[in-house]
């Protein structure tokens, strides 16, 4: 299934060379440096990636090594993968936002020699913790802002790499063509560790084969070709973007782009306008948010103008998008809507030319999912895991349903176990988890089938539809199913809230952990004329929690309606004091909830939700950016909330 057809490159070193003869003089990369986008051509990356690969063969590196990457999204850093692998490496890329006790378990269970930095701030990451992982030889970096001091030997500015690169392809003349040769497909392409939210993170083994035929399958699929363009933002240690903004650029020969920065993330995403489009659901939700504030401010006729056309969005926006029939007069009321709504919004979003946009890590909304759909933008849910190179279920044009993460992609089997657990075998399968065979053997079983831990449902049309993690549905003392992910995301549509934890399991009655949005409530306050000293202070506020209880007594409502999900009805709630932090061990840097974690560290909270105090005193820690921790006490409320009968509309 992972063989790869009669001539085709089967490596990314080769795919790079095959685009550098092929499209030589298209674009593969563009970034935007000081408001100017900068472009290198497919024939100027293999260059570059010629001179780093061989720039890290002079330091010594060995096939089979592995390299460290570590910072944002930038034209060097992607290349880096293919000159690591050119020569043999093993890139293991980093969350940058990582602190450097997380990066400490990661480069010392890989056995990092080499490390390849953006930047300053990541060099120092490693060079706190150089006692505790030893066995890295040499640190590369790409900016020299800051780094004017530091003169190490064991140092090198990827400038002075790509020269000693020159020197020893002078020296070798053959050395590059001879590695690249030795490379196949079944190898060891990449090390992607898990986030790990429930302990130490796994390193996911992905192969050449696993990725390279998991991409064309989705390329195929969606009839994706080289003028595709991409904006390439999230973390290159997600696996979400290794297949889109490495495996697929390969094997489709499109162009990344990469922002200037985090902070220039939406201005640049709507100057390049992407076709094709993938972010995990905080995006989705975060953009939904930034609406929600600009309306709420917008004069009252705007208002207006604005909830008359999503009324119509909502009612005919997805039809129209999947090419069903549609009534003349509301299709023509859609057409006057996207020339005055739809259109401009999209067009602020940065979606004006998006073809196709994708969603996964986590589960999106239903509520969220609907709003794009129905202004136009294809958004589509895919499923997939680190272990299957984020390739198992893929929603259909035409075909994309709330409810569902769409049927398997093709060349993928699913089945779900007695127990509700999904299996599937994938051509993204991986190899193994590196250095934890007991891992291996509980996940990938002898026949191939890969173990999720997800409880999903097969459809009779299909589909598959995940529930939760299965480890996190329970039952609550009246025997019904309590899944709190699919609570969670009913909240989180609204763009008050930022986070959600529901509680249940194994109680009489449902309750919840909110996280406020800052800049969402904020504005609120503003306009309300409410002075707030900061989010601890901002959040404990009456006015706040009228406007929280008033999004969760709308959810509970909705709830209701389903007698199966009536039970879960939200009884209880407070705001807590502090917002839920990747630094704090209390999500995953990809914001999955840690809920051992968050239910380890706020077990008194959660038993007063169950218990009839209306507020309690806490002593709370918080991590600042430097690193360090610091505690405050704080006095947060509980809130009772209004239920609906069950069967109630």
């Amino acid at each position: 299934m992972n063989e790869p057809r009669h001539g085709q490159a089967d490596t990314f070193p080769k795919l790079l060379l095959e685009n550098a003869r092929i499209r030589g003089s298209r674009p593969a990369y563009r970034q935007k440096y000081l408001g100017i986008w900068q472009t290198h051509t497919w024939q100027e990356a293999a260059d570059i990636a010629r001179e780093i690969g061989l720039g890290l063969a002079s330091l010594g590196m060995k096939r089979g090594d592995k390299v460290a990457l570590i910072g944002q999204n930038t034209t060097l850093m992607y290349i880096s993968f293919d000159a690591i692998q050119s020569v043999g490496g093993i890139p293991v890329p980093l969350y940058a936002d990582s602190v450097a006790e997380e990066m400490t378990y990661v480069l010392d269970h890989a056995g990092v020699r080499f490390a390849v930095c953006q930047d300053q701030e990541q060099i120092d990451k490693i060079e706190t913790m150089r006692d505790r992982v030893p066995q890295i030889e040499h640190l590369v970096y790409e900016e020299h802002k800051g780094m004017r001091r530091y003169e190490q030997p064991d140092m090198h500015s990827i400038d002075a790499l790509r020269e000693a690169g020159r020197e020893f392809d002078r020296a070798n003349p053959g050395f590059f063509d001879e590695q690249v040769a030795l490379g196949t497909g079944s190898e060891l392409a990449i090390i992607v560790y898990t986030s790990g939210t429930t302990g130490n993170p796994k390193g996911v083994m992905l192969s050449y084969d696993a990725l390279c035929r998991s991409a064309r399958l989705a390329r195929d699929l969606e009839g994706l070709g080289e003028n595709e363009e991409v904006l390439a933002y999230l973390p290159l240690a997600w696996v979400g973007d290794h297949f889109i903004s490495h495996a697929q650029h390969h094997v489709t020969g499109f162009t990344v782009n990469c922002p200037e920065s985090p902070d220039t993330l939406v201005a640049d995403l709507r100057d390049i306008g992407p076709t094709l489009f993938i972010a995990p659901p905080a995006i989705f939700e975060n953009f939904l948010t930034q609406i929600g504030i600009r309306i709420a401010d917008a004069a009252r006729i705007k208002q207006a103008l604005y909830n008359r056309a999503i009324a119509l969005a909502r009612r005919v926006g997805e039809p129209i998008l999947n090419g069903e029939a549609v009534g003349l007069v509301d299709r023509l009321m859609y057409r006057f809507y996207e020339f005055c709504i739809y259109g401009p919004l999209k067009n602020t979003l940065g979606f004006s030319r998006t073809t196709v946009a994708y969603t996964g890590g986590a589960p999106l909304g239903e509520e969220v999912f609907s709003f794009y759909r129905s202004i136009g933008v294809n958004l589509k849910q895919l499923y997939g895991q680190t272990e299957s190179c984020a390739y198992v279920c893929l929603q259909r044009n035409g075909d994309a349903r709330l409810d569902t993460v769409g049927p398997p992609a093709p060349e993928v089997e699913v089945r779900i176990t007695e127990a509700g657990e999904l299996l599937y075998r994938s051509p993204g399968n991986f190899l193994g988890y590196y250095r934890n065979d007991e891992a291996t053997s509980e996940t990938l079983d002898a026949d191939g089938w890969v173990h999720t831990g997800d409880a999903g449902i097969l459809t009779d049309s299909g589909h598959v539809k995940i529930i939760d993690r299965a480890k996190d549905v329970g039952t609550m003392t009246d025997g019904t199913v309590f899944a709190p992910q699919y609570i969670e995301n009913k909240l989180k549509f609204y763009p008050f809230i930022r986070e959600a934890v529901a509680h249940g399991t194994g109680r009489d009655y449902a309750t919840a952990f909110i996280n406020i949005d800052l800049e969402a409530v904020g504005n609120f306050a503003e306009r309300e004329g409410l002075g707030y000293s900061g989010y601890m202070d901002l959040s404990q506020q009456d006015q706040v929690y009228d406007l929280i209880q008033g999004n969760i007594e709308e959810v509970n409502r909705d709830l209701a309606r389903d007698s199966t999900l009536a039970s879960s009805q939200i009884r209880r709630f407070l705001i807590l004091h502090k917002e839920l932090d990747a630094d704090d061990g209390e999500l995953t840097r990809t914001r999955k909830l840690r809920r051992r974690i968050i239910g380890d560290r706020y077990n008194d909270l959660i038993e007063a939700l169950y218990s009839n105090r209306d507020h309690i005193q806490v002593n709370s820690r918080v991590t600042f950016e430097d690193g360090r921790v610091g505690e405050f006490n704080a006095d947060v409320k509980i809130r009772n909330v209004a239920t609906a009968p069950a069967g109630s509309s």
